[in-house]
């Protein structure tokens, strides 16, 4: 007979329990099953007879398991009663789940514990050292009622949790004890369990312990403080919890983490995770080598998957884990170039940028008619569509969407006030952009046009006032991005020296001097169109200081040569 027994607490997968169940008795191992009480009768009777043919297998009296409440700690009690009752040789009671699954030779936890014989193992804790409670029910657990269910009674348990915070409600907590918290999966000695069993006050701490929240993490982990006289604070099963307090599933994909835990015993394993259990409930060949149980060796791994869940991959948006503003793990994914004036001031910008740099060069992305993407495609990575009432349904998942789905080749695109103006601040809080902006040079594009002075002026009034209030933005606290401004008066008097630096960034980690520059358009005449917006009553300032008689930057377009790096 075996000096350890076994309380199984069953509600799902009674298949999966049978079999596990069977796995202990094999090495000798009595085993008391508690089956939840929501079990239909029909099942629970077949569960029964396949189970209680086995000598070593007993089922103890049934109770309504739910989650939070005190139904999981009577369940205890009397599965630990009766196993204490029927199996008098047994120095260890281990409690365990229908999910769990033994993952070394069960021998070994008999040897491990033989050699321990007045340890008891049970995660117990005060509230000022677990880091785990939420929501301001640490100390307050213990201090409150909780005669509601939180998951099936949510709105009752929050109403009654304010009022009584409102009325300055406190519970007395009995004498001579002090709460502790801890994982509800304990292996406690036949002295410490039964003391608790056994105690005089049973009764008024059992009375107690039924109104406190999650008592299953409380009422052991207290109690045995009172009698153990060698506690370890720890669990000899492996169960892990996500940031949301749900427990970790392990599927059949987890084998290799599960044997590099050295765990005697691993929850909450999915009842149809096959390869597990042929895995792990096996003979001692196949079994993991004897080693001391190190649940913190695969915690790295488990903190990691946390981390990935709740903040996600830089610049990465998906459904399940939406970020709320302010609060993105990166705006986008990859750094990337966004352009203002450089088309309307040098021609043919855009191809000449992508030979100077590399990079992937757009037209403008958010122009009024049409996504104008690179080499003319009218779709690019990820189906990101050229048509521009799409793009503007969601203009700022369009941008990190194009960044996402690009990622690992660097993005630059042109942009201006006549653009859908709705990224502005996702490029101005986005450490990722490289900003460009040439103030002013939209003007280029009205001076050359053939239309109605009255036109051209109304629709310059327009433009200056949007980019006006975007350098605001631009130019705003909160603005982290590299943001380069220049007016177009000052940009054009020394204009290599920008184009440079900008170029020196985008391009290889190992930048070469320019030894092709881009050709800046005629200016002639500009100086005295901004004078004639100004004596049409419209003040374009902007662009700067910008001289009425402008001598031409260039020799005539038939014979004109580009501008030289000094």
């Amino acid at each position: 007979m075996s000096t350890v027994g076994i309380v199984m607490l069953v509600h799902t997968a009674l298949d999966r329990a049978q079999q596990v169940a069977r796995h202990w008795t094999a090495s000798g191992c009595p085993v008391v099953i508690h089956v939840d009480k929501k079990v239909p009768r029909k099942t629970y009777r077949a569960f029964h007879d396949a189970c209680i043919q086995d000598p070593l297998i007993r089922f103890c009296s049934r109770h309504r398991c739910d989650w939070g409440t005190w139904g999981i700690v009577a369940a205890s009690q009397s599965a630990s009663e009766l196993i204490l009752a029927e199996f008098p040789d047994i120095r260890h009671v281990y409690l365990a789940s229908g999910s769990c699954l033994p993952l070394r030779p069960v021998q070994e936890l008999i040897d491990y514990l033989a050699s321990r014989p007045r340890t008891d193992f049970i995660e117990s804790a005060t509230t000022a050292d677990v880091p785990w409670t939420v929501g301001g029910l640490d100390h307050e657990r213990f201090t409150l009622r909780f005669p509601f269910s939180w998951k099936k009674q949510r709105w009752l348990f929050d109403k009654y949790v304010n009022l009584q915070r409102r009325l300055g409600f406190k519970r007395r907590i009995p004498a001579g004890i002090v709460p502790h918290m801890g994982s509800q999966w304990w292996c406690l000695t036949r002295q410490t369990l039964s003391a608790i069993l056994q105690d005089p006050e049973r009764s008024t701490y059992d009375r107690y312990f039924q109104k406190v929240w999650i008592p299953d993490e409380s009422y052991f982990q207290t109690l045995a403080r009172q009698y153990s006289s060698s506690v370890e604070s720890r669990s000899l099963t492996l169960s892990k919890f996500d940031f949301q307090g749900k427990p970790h599933i392990f599927y059949d994909d987890h084998l290799q983490l599960l044997r590099r835990s050295d765990c005697f015993v691993a929850r909450k394993i999915w009842p149809r995770a096959h390869r597990l259990y042929d895995a792990f409930l096996t003979d001692k060949t196949g079994a993991m080598k004897r080693t001391e149980p190190n649940p913190g060796k695969i915690d790295r791994i488990f903190a990691k998957a946390v981390e990935r869940r709740t903040r996600g991959r830089d610049g990465l948006y998906m459904q399940s884990r939406f970020p709320r503003h302010g609060n993105e793990n990166g705006l986008t994914s990859n750094p990337y170039s966004m352009f203002q004036g450089f088309t309307e001031l040098f021609e043919d910008f855009e191809p000449w940028l992508a030979r100077a740099t590399g990079a992937r060069v757009h037209g403008h992305l958010f122009g009024p008619e049409r996504v104008e993407f690179a080499g003319g495609q009218t779709m690019i990575n990820g189906a990101l569509s050229d048509n521009a009432a799409i793009r503007d349904y969601n203009p700022i998942s369009f941008l990190t969407s194009l960044i996402w789905n690009t990622r690992g080749e660097r993005q630059c695109f042109q942009f201006g006030p006549a653009d859908n103006q709705e990224i502005n601040w996702l490029l101005a809080r986005d450490p990722n952009a490289q900003i460009s902006v040439i103030t002013g040079a939209w003007a280029v594009p009205l001076f050359k046009l053939n239309r109605n002075f009255a036109d051209i002026r109304k629709e310059a009034a327009k433009l200056q006032q949007t980019e006006t209030k975007q350098l605001e933005i631009l130019r705003s606290v909160w603005t982290k991005a590299r943001v380069r401004i220049w007016t177009m008066a000052e940009f054009i008097e020394a204009p290599m020296e920008p184009i440079q630096t900008i170029v020196d960034e985008i391009g290889p980690a190992n930048p070469r001097r320019l030894t092709e520059v881009p050709t800046m358009v005629d200016l002639t005449g500009f100086g005295q169109f901004l004078q004639n917006l100004k004596n049409q009553g419209m003040h374009p300032y902007l662009m700067g200081d910008f001289p009425v008689e402008q001598p031409p930057v260039n020799t005539p377009k038939t014979n004109r040569k580009p501008y030289l790096v000094r």
